[in-house]
């Protein structure tokens, strides 16, 4: 059986996540924007929190690290290139490394390209991907320190698991991501229908993310820079990949 997963929303649009073995009573949070929805999520479920694992530096994805360590005694867990700008770390990883959590394999993906030293925890057996604001529901993080071909190279990365991982992603952008995918992917049937379902979510108020795999794969553009379809919409059939993804997310900046 998969670990547990539990979606919380913060701060104004990101989310962070629970994940929890019930037979060791483990409890892992990964990223935190802010401490309260997660000190009462873990309230109201009895659980004790263990761990937390950090993507990457953004304040916005670790803003709450010091409230939860001052109610519980969790390792923490982040990219040892990036060390220098994140909380205390007791467990310093880099991309190939693995560790285990409740009886499963954590392997971690270097997924550089919005920071340098940016991270994924990838668990294979219970189809879980936390990509933060690498690979997004729709999107994909803005390069602010990394390269196009750097994000390029972290996207391939995780296109390449299992399409039914569940990519869960640090913001809820997939409405606005969507106003801009249709601009360059306009004859996606799938791309239609899927942003039908998330306007129909938002309307209740309900999260668009986590998201599988495959639906990226079959909608998301910036995992499409080969596909013909969007390379004609850009005048650019036969460029290279990475030219192409670099295209897509210039024109999504200025979107």
């Amino acid at each position: 059986m998969p670990l547990e997963l539990v979606t919380l929303p913060a701060l104004s649009d990101n989310y962070t996540y629970l994940l929890h073995d019930a037979g060791s009573g483990e409890t892992a949070c990964i990223d935190v924007p802010e401490a309260k929805p997660i000190l009462d999520e873990l309230s109201k479920r009895d659980w004790t929190l263990t761990e937390i694992w950090l993507t990457h530096h953004h304040h916005d994805h670790i803003g709450g690290v010091d409230d939860l360590l001052s109610k519980y005694d969790a390792k923490v867990t982040g990219a040892k290139a990036d060390v220098h700008r994140l909380p205390p770390l007791n467990r310093e990883v880099a991309d190939g490394d693995a560790f285990e959590f409740g009886g499963e394999t954590v392997d971690v993906f270097d997924v550089s390209g919005h920071t340098e030293g940016h991270i994924a925890f990838i668990l294979n057996s219970s189809d879980y991907a936390f990509t933060a604001d690498s690979l997004m529901a729709l999107g994909c993080g803005r390069l602010f320190e990394g390269t196009a071909a750097q994000m390029w190279d972290s996207l391939q990365k995780l296109a390449a698991l299992d399409p039914e991982t569940l990519i869960c992603s640090g913001h809820e952008y997939t409405q606005a991501n969507a106003r801009f995918a249709i601009t360059v992917d306009p004859d996606n049937a799938d791309l239609k229908a899927r942003i039908k379902r998330i306007d129909q979510a938002r309307r209740k108020n309900e999260p668009t993310v986590p998201s599988t795999l495959s639906d990226e794969l079959a909608t998301n553009p910036f995992l499409r820079a080969t596909d013909p379809a969007i390379q004609a919409q850009l005048d650019m059939i036969g460029a290279a990949p990475v030219d192409v993804f670099a295209e897509i997310r210039a024109r999504k900046d200025r979107f």
